[in-house]
């Protein structure tokens, strides 16, 4: 069994909770945030198994990131990971309706579906659930709340520095 590590990244949207293994990452939430779960009564304390993900994520809110490449580990099922995969390929400063989603990954009438798979999400930025919108354009569902997810569009909107 892995041992499973934490710690916090201290972004210009507010705290992140950072959780994986010395090789994955399992978790990224900011704290506070809607379905966070409680820290594993096992995780240890460490900033070492994250470097790599705090450097990526500090290019990111520097505006000058075209994207992550850190190791991630995805737990949930079949339908919830096609759709996270669905998600990374939504290029940085565009938006796609949460039925455009559910077009992309072959299942034009599991909208609602690919919401809630959208809301499972653990890995927020990485796994960019943010850049999914309302059918009518307006800004829905963001378990960081909607201001975090209006903050991250405007900054991918902006030209990388």
């Amino acid at each position: 069994m892995n041992t499973l590590y934490h710690t916090t990244y201290e972004s210009p949207l507010g705290p992140v909770l950072l959780l994986g293994t010395a090789t994955h990452l399992r978790g990224l939430y900011f704290v506070g945030q809607k379905r966070q779960p409680a820290l594993p009564a096992e995780s240890t304390a460490s900033d070492a198994p994250f470097g790599e993900v705090k450097r990526q994520l500090d290019v990111y809110f520097k505006g000058r990131s075209d994207g992550f490449d850190v190791p991630l580990e995805l737990a949930g099922t079949p339908f919830q990971q096609t759709v996270w995969r669905a998600l990374q390929a939504i290029p940085r400063g565009q938006t796609v309706t949460y039925a455009q989603l559910a077009q992309r990954i072959g299942r034009p009438t599991a909208t609602r579906a690919v919401a809630l798979a959208n809301a499972c999400n653990r890995i927020s930025i990485i796994i960019p659930c943010h850049r999914v919108i309302g059918s009518n354009g307006s800004l829905t569902g963001y378990a960081g709340g909607l201001e975090r997810k209006s903050r991250l569009l405007a900054l991918e909107a902006g030209p990388r520095e």
